[in-house]
């Protein structure tokens, strides 16, 4: 197991098949996956362990530092949800910035944390030139963790893929490239 990147509370560490069940009990919580993976309801087992998982790994053949990073939280050593830093789909050229935390970790700044550590490196060590991130309009708590990592709002789209019944599919799309980036913004308490 790989440790891609230690914060003052957070190890972001590369995925294995044993976290499938860490997977699997984050993706039950119906208020976790709402504005998560396109439908809003709680993934099968089955489908974690034999698409998503898989998924998850195959970036690490794919790329030296980019992928899906599993966030455990240094303290208790617990799994608390996992971060991707990866290329865009669609667009290889944007580094997509996304999270998902268990309801347990909302609210205390890990989001924050990780998110402002995956940028710091990306522009700082992997050559990023531009990255970026999106969310549901009706997502207030995860565009405002883009806000805090000083990304900036680029456009609101339709997220047409998104079928959650009485969730609008209003999305917004904000990016940061390397030329707006700000080291001393980014410092870590390390």
């Amino acid at each position: 197991m790989k440790v891609f990147l230690e914060t003052q509370r957070l190890i972001l560490r590369q995925f294995t098949e044993a976290d499938a069940n860490h997977l699997f009990e984050l993706d039950r919580d119906p208020d976790v996956v709402c504005f998560a993976n396109k439908t809003g309801k709680p993934t099968q087992y089955e489908v974690v362990r034999a698409q998503i998982l898989p998924n998850f790994l195959e970036y690490y053949d794919k790329y030296d530092s980019y992928g899906y990073w599993a966030a455990v939280e240094k303290l208790s050593n617990k799994f608390i949800g996992w971060f991707h830093f990866r290329p865009a789909v669609g667009n290889p050229d944007e580094i997509e910035l996304g999270y998902r935390l268990q309801k347990s970790a909302w609210g205390k700044g890990y989001a924050t944390e990780g998110s402002q550590a995956l940028i710091r490196k990306g522009f700082s060590e992997l050559n990023t030139q531009r990255v970026v991130a999106t969310a549901l309009v009706a997502n207030p708590a995860s565009i405002r963790v883009m806000e805090k990592v000083g990304l900036k709002f680029e456009k609101k789209f339709v997220e047409k893929a998104y079928t959650y019944p009485g969730v609008s599919q209003e999305a917004i799309k904000y990016a940061l490239t390397k030329d707006q980036f700000q080291l001393d913004e980014f410092q870590l308490d390390e």
